[in-house]
């Protein structure tokens, strides 16, 4: 029995990549066209949307999601879900239609073909290199000032212990939010790291819930508040796995 269910795993996982790989090759020519300016942004957007959302659908996983609050058009939002899983990056593309740019960490540049375009459409930042944690304000600036959403997972990273429910947060989403006056969106996802961790021979197919919390307004704040908004918005998103985790508990 356990031989099929590894058997089954290994070919899903397999599945996921493929499609992730062969779906970017034949729209090549046109990624490199709306990848080569600012400008062209949104388009870009609007393919990797309906990109995230396919392999989502061809993984067999179904979004279930609630919003305690609704997303405006015109208005700029900083978008901080937990980071659980690989699936974490097309679950935050399947449910906003805003457009957004995410901050993401150099390492993954060297995927092949993915990384490249990675790096051509997000704000990429060496956690290990001061210059470059610096340049990331300035490039989210930019992008901000051209009315996108900016989206940072601010743990900062995927705990390497599965049983951490949630790793201390990082300053900087913080920041940005502050000196912008924009919302901060917590985005609690449940089921991304049971369904699909880094564990290679774990999940399944199955439901995602995500949760979009509530906004925190940043107005009138500074930036010495930036530790009472981490916190703020660390409590919410841990809070609510911690209820899930124990109400599962109780339904089992």
């Amino acid at each position: 029995m356990r031989f099929f269910r590894y058997s089954f795993i290994l070919v899903w996982r397999i599945w996921f990549y493929a499609w992730v790989i062969l779906t970017i090759i034949p729209i090549f020519p046109l990624l490199l066209l709306v990848t080569s300016s600012d400008k062209m942004y949104p388009a870009f957007y609007k393919i990797a949307r309906a990109w995230a959302k396919t392999i989502i659908f061809v993984m067999g996983f179904k979004i279930e999601l609630e919003e305690e609050e609704f997303l405006e058009r015109e208005k700029s939002f900083m978008f901080c879900p937990n980071h659980t899983s690989m699936i974490d990056v097309f679950v935050m593309l399947a449910i906003t239609k805003n457009p957004f740019v995410f901050v993401g960490k150099i390492e993954l540049t060297k995927i092949p073909i993915l990384g490249f375009f990675y790096k051509r459409t997000c704000i990429i930042v060496d956690r290990s290199d001061s210059k470059s944690r610096n340049d990331v304000f300035d490039k989210a600036r930019i992008r901000l000032d051209d009315g996108l959403d900016i989206c940072i997972f601010p743990e900062g990273l995927v705990p390497d212990d599965e049983s951490v429910v949630l790793a201390d947060f990082k300053n900087g989403a913080f920041r940005l939010a502050i000196e912008y006056q924009i919302p901060v969106v917590p985005i609690t996802m449940y089921d991304c790291k049971k369904l699909f961790s880094y564990t290679f021979f774990s999940g399944s197919p199955g439901k995602l819930r995500v949760k979009v919390h509530s906004f925190i307004s940043t107005e009138g704040l500074t930036l010495k508040d930036g530790n009472s908004l981490k916190k703020q918005t660390f409590n919410v998103i841990h809070n609510e796995l911690v209820n899930d985790m124990e109400q599962q508990k109780i339904n089992t």
